[in-house]
């Protein structure tokens, strides 16, 4: 099974910075959402805390086009990059749909628009369920998204990602497990 590992947790107040994570699983090494964060070494540090080089990274899902997650897709010079549209490889543009492409055994894409039209959720079938890399949340405690392209669309796709996710990776927070019952 796939596994997740959260390099660097992000926020959104004065300041903004995205969640960072690694996903791992077989041959995949799939960086999402490389964003904008403090430093670089944000990212390579614990990434070099899991035996990882940026050049061992296979892969990159860039959840949306917005600069805090994607400003640091160059430190992967190896990767290819997925985002809602296509797999970048090289000078290579191969079309395809993101919605229930599948990057690994146990790593798939899945379209949620809402924060943007864009937008995709990486979902990771784990051990301890599956979870769920996502901008449909900004944080744990954020009800309603106020840059949200499509409001309505991102509360629908929030309730499908509910169904789905043991586990939510938010675009500007810390991990979080979806109280039972939670209908957004």
């Amino acid at each position: 099974m796939a596994s997740v590992d959260v390099l660097f947790v992000g926020y959104a107040n004065e300041r903004v910075a995205g969640t960072v994570s690694c996903v791992r699983d077989q041959g995949l090494v799939a960086i999402v959402d490389p964003g904008m964060v403090p430093s670089t070494s944000d990212i390579v540090d614990p990434l070099a805390d899991l035996g990882l080089a940026p050049t061992d990274v296979t892969d990159v899902i860039l959840s949306h086009h917005h600069p805090d997650h994607t400003i640091n897709v160059g430190l992967f010079p190896n990767a290819r990059v997925h985002d809602v549209w296509a797999i970048y490889e090289g000078d290579i543009w191969t079309d395809r749909e993101a919605d229930g492409a599948e990057i690994s055994e146990d790593v798939r894409l899945m379209a949620t628009p809402g924060h943007t039209a864009e937008d995709i959720t990486t979902l990771v079938k784990t051990e301890a369920g599956t979870v769920a890399l996502t901008h449909l949340w900004w944080d744990e405690t954020s009800e309603t998204d106020p840059l949200a392209e499509d409001l309505e669309s991102l509360h629908a796709h929030r309730a499908r990602v509910l169904e789905l996710a043991s586990l939510i990776v938010p675009g500007h927070g810390a991990p979080f497990a979806p109280a039972p019952g939670r209908a957004r």
